[in-house]
């Protein structure tokens, strides 16, 4: 079995469910590239690069970047679950290195 980092199996997970089901979206900070980035989309995949690549084969409807504020996130992970719309969130951690 090849080996890869915990970044690369959560990237690999998020992509084989957003396939499998339509309904996943994901968002959260800098998951698209940043909204205020010039140029091109999907630079870092969120702040750990767990959600590079998935902005190119998904589009902005199912990556959404959003501002940076947690609680936000959160309401709309919550708003999206009431609605079966299935979500995944990442919110930046003050432990970041």
């Amino acid at each position: 079995m090849p080996q890869k980092s915990i970044r690369q199996a959560l990237n690999e997970a998020l992509a084989q469910e957003m396939r499998r089901d339509p309904t996943i979206v994901v968002i959260g900070e800098d998951v698209a590239g940043g909204a205020a980035t010039e140029g091109q989309r999907d630079a870092y995949g969120g702040v750990l690069g767990v959600t590079k690549g998935l902005f190119a084969e998904f589009g902005e409807a199912r990556v959404i970047d959003t501002p940076i504020t947690e609680s936000a996130i959160m309401g709309a992970a919550a708003g999206a679950a009431v609605t079966s719309t299935f979500g995944s969130t990442e919110a930046a951690s003050p432990n970041r290195a």
